[in-house]
């Protein structure tokens, strides 16, 4: 709890960090124009404004470091905007004790050095501004090199593509390079270039040539989504299935290989399609013609965009893991731990209330009846439902039968019959239903 609440606080610091900002940019500009006889009146506001300047900059230091708690940054890059930071919010300080009266009792400052003073405070709030573009947008975001980028010219044939250069590079670095690049090293891994991928992170190399089942990536990107480890995290898009594909013949047929036409590869004619569909060849749709999250299946059109994060921080205070999935339209994937002692008394009316936005949910092993689930009509979206090792027999059925988006369901080791079974296969949309360890031990596909 105490980690959500620093994790929630630390993204606030993005926000904060603008009003220094504009405080001490204020103060700088009141100072300069006040040497002329026309606005010589705005010298008056300097204290005020840096005064403002610093409280607002002690409190982005504050949050800037409960953010620094969430994510993995360059130690080095981290390390000099902080300093910065601090340095600037100390500095701002002393310059507002400079124009009290009390001070200027003791030592006063020539106008002249107080505004070299304030000139250099603006340096140093250029330089760790400049710093802390590095942590967000990478090391690389503002310097010689973007001037000297020169953009690959979009091949004209599936042949001529270059697989790594122009298809697979680009997808990763969209999809993954926000949390994996220079300056936020995530598991200190970096999506910029082959020579990163074949180093890897913390668990090894991401990419083992011809050996998808190998390579941390390709792991990472096929995982259930409802897995923690599962990437992209904390609900990004995800890659969609055509993505994963070439990823897969990628590391596995081309043997990760850079600088190679798919014309000279051998085995490419199953990938050709899939190719020219991604770079928008031959009048296929091109990625940006997918949908805003990147996946080609068809969303459910009765999930509600938003979801009020107030009541999702309900759930997780009576114990429960809410992972948000999806942020636009808004997908939960909820799940009450195993033997948590909860009764349905206790979770039902909370899950009710983002019950249209619940797409998965794990009740396993919590001691819950047929009558305890009546419930679980109201979440009218549900795809994925696991049930297994709870008392119920087959008057779940009926419960679930009113799901009409619910695909899978797992029931397994519980007291269900063929009755259960038979009556959700004829369900319409149900694909899977896990009877293992039942009276109906069979798995419906």
């Amino acid at each position: 709890m105490l980690l959500n609440i620093f994790t929630f606080a630390g993204r606030l610091h993005p926000l904060i960090v603008h009003l220094p900002i504009g405080f001490l940019l204020l103060a700088v500009l009141f100072d300069i124009l006040g040497y002329t006889k026309q606005y010589a009146h705005l010298r008056s506001a300097v204290p005020l404004t840096l005064l403002a300047g610093f409280v607002m900059a002690l409190l982005a230091c504050v949050f800037g470091y409960m953010l620094s708690l969430s994510g993995d940054y360059d130690r080095t890059t981290l390390s000099h905007h902080k300093l910065a930071g601090i340095g600037l919010a100390v500095i701002a300080g002393l310059l507002f004790l400079l124009t009290t009266q009390r001070f200027k009792a003791v030592y006063t400052v020539t106008p002249t050095l107080f505004s070299a003073l304030l000139v250099g405070l603006f340096g140093l709030m250029g330089y760790a501004g400049h710093q802390g573009g590095n942590l967000t947008h990478g090391s690389d975001y503002l310097s010689m090199a973007v001037l000297a980028y020169r953009e690959r010219p979009k091949p004209t044939s599936v042949e001529q593509a270059m697989i790594y250069e122009d298809v697979v590079q680009p997808m990763l670095v969209k999809k993954c390079g926000q949390c994996h690049q220079p300056g936020k090293l995530k598991g200190n891994l970096s999506v910029q270039n082959l020579k990163s991928l074949l180093k890897g992170g913390k668990n090894g190399p991401a990419v083992v040539a011809g050996k998808p089942d190998e390579s941390e990536l390709y792991k990472r990107i096929t995982m259930d989504p409802a897995h923690e480890k599962f990437m992209p995290a904390d609900g990004k898009p995800p890659l969609a299935k055509r993505e994963v594909e070439i990823i897969h013949w990628w590391i596995e047929k081309a043997m990760a290989a850079e600088g190679a036409q798919i014309a000279v590869l051998k085995d490419n004619a199953a990938i050709k399609p899939k190719v020219a569909a991604w770079l928008g060849l031959g009048g296929a749709a091109a990625p940006e013609e997918e949908n805003e999250a990147g996946i080609e299946q068809h969303i459910n059109p009765d999930i509600p965009v938003a979801v009020d994060m107030g009541l999702v921080e309900n759930l997780r205070r009576k114990g429960l893991t809410v992972r948000i999935m999806l942020q636009h339209p808004a997908m939960l994937d909820v799940t009450l731990p195993a033997g948590s002692g909860k009764s349905i008394a206790d979770i039902k009316g909370d899950l009710a209330k983002v019950g249209k936005n619940i797409i998965w949910l794990n009740l396993s092993d919590n001691n819950f009846s047929d009558t305890d689930l009546a419930f679980l009509g109201q979440l009218t979206n549900l795809e994925k439902l696991r049930l297994e090792k709870n008392p119920i027999a087959d008057g779940i059925s009926d419960h679930l039968a009113a799901l009409k988006h619910l695909e899978a369901v797992n029931l397994n080791e519980t007291r269900i019959s063929a009755v259960c079974v038979n009556k959700l296969e004829k369900t319409q949309g149900v694909k899977r239903v896990y009877s293992w360890k039942t009276a109906a031990p069979q798995t419906a596909d």
